[in-house]
């Protein structure tokens, strides 16, 4: 049996698909830099003694509950 050619109409959902799983991959890409971002800020900041977990979550967008297992490793 000879391969199956794909007909334009198929070629174009499976572009469209490979081209939304692609933005979907840098969507969570950047969303796991920032979430590094805001934990490597609230580690700097637990480092330096001087806020309340409420504050530093504050300061860096993570929850205190976050927070508190940053400064718990």
């Amino acid at each position: 049996m000879p391969p199956r050619e794909l007909n334009a109409d198929e070629e174009t959902r499976r572009l469209a698909f490979v081209r939304e799983r692609a933005l979907h991959d840098e969507v969570s890409l950047l969303n796991d830099a920032k979430r590094q971002g805001r934990e490597e800020v609230a580690r700097n900041l637990i480092a330096m003694n001087l806020l309340t977990d409420e504050q530093i979550a504050t300061a860096s967008g993570l929850t205190e509950a976050d927070v508190k297992a940053l400064r718990s490793t």
